[in-house]
């Protein structure tokens, strides 16, 4: 039963989640020694509070997209074969409260109440994604994009910001710039991963009414158009490595290697790719890219230090 849960709330995601955190606190924030407000045990709430949110959302997802999968992906769901929907929804309202819950207590717990209302919207548009903005052309993805790249800046809004003085107000603010430099990379690394989904799901949702840039384009066109977008992270990366990294060649030798090069060969692919088979292939590329994107954030410490 635990294999089917885990697989319920996309355990990987959210091993990545921790993953990116612990990272910025630990390899990014730490070895710096600047001003932070949480406490490790801080940290762990809002972490565990990330956490609780992404599975509600991931559940959710599920839940309305139970249909659809019957198409897409009828090996590997789990929902209405191994789980019920209706212990999939308590399972959703319970991680849900645990998860804004936990946000209320933080925000109230470094002086800034009014940071609450950001657990409340990324849940409300996590339901409101998986109901409603999935189907909106673009919109959708843009939107869950977006609270991938949320993962990153919460970090800063609750650790970093809440300790900025006018004496460390230039050291906090260089660190905060990477951790937006890392959530753009988040944002248009997962938003070409969803384009992609798309692609790979064309029958099922077609066959559920939904609207995609696949359904609007065709297959061909919608290629294009993603690759057009991914010479956006490309160009992006390239850039920073010439104007943050070009001194430290390990630094360099990593992002080309891990990052750029892995970048280049799924643009190369996507042109050429037309099956199911290939676009599910450039979909574990950009998880490849994604990861190694995001460990590069322990590299900071060899590189500034």
């Amino acid at each position: 039963m635990l294999l089917p849960i885990l697989k319920l709330v996309r355990y990987k995601n959210l091993l990545l989640i921790i993953l990116t955190q612990v990272l910025i606190k630990y390899a990014l924030f730490e070895p710096f020694g600047i001003a932070i407000t949480l406490s490790d045990f801080g940290f762990f709430l809002l972490c565990f509070s990330t956490v609780c949110i992404a599975a509600a959302g991931n559940i959710i997802n599920d839940v309305y997209d139970m249909e659809t999968d019957r198409i897409n992906r009828q090996e590997k769901q789990v929902l209405g074969r191994n789980i019920s929907e209706k212990k999939a929804l308590t399972a959703y309202i319970v991680l849900t409260i645990l998860g804004v819950g936990i946000g209320f207590y933080l925000s109230n717990l470094i002086g800034r109440p009014g940071f609450s209302a950001i657990f409340i919207i990324i849940s409300a548009l996590l339901y409101l994604y998986a109901t409603y903005l999935k189907n909106v052309l673009i919109i959708g993805n843009l939107v869950i994009s977006s609270l991938v790249a949320m993962v990153i800046i919460i970090m800063g809004l609750f650790d970093l910001l809440p300790a900025i003085t006018p004496a460390n107000k230039l050291t906090q603010s260089i660190i905060f710039s990477i951790l937006l430099d890392y959530s753009l990379f988040a944002f248009l690394i997962n938003w070409l991963r969803e384009m992609i989904k798309d692609q790979q799901d064309m029958n099922g949702d077609y066959n559920s009414g939904r609207n995609s840039l696949t359904i609007s384009l065709g297959k061909e066109r919608t290629n294009k158009f993603i690759f057009l977008i991914g010479l956006i992270p490309l160009i992006l990366i390239l850039f920073y490595i010439y104007d943050y990294l070009f001194e430290n060649i390990y630094a360099v030798l990593y992002a080309l290697l891990l990052i750029v090069a892995p970048l280049l060969y799924f643009l190369i692919q996507l042109l050429l790719a037309k099956t199911k088979r290939q676009f599910s292939s450039l979909s574990d590329i950009l998880k490849v890219i994604m990861l190694t994107g995001l460990l590069s954030i322990g590299l900071y410490q060899f590189i500034l230090l």
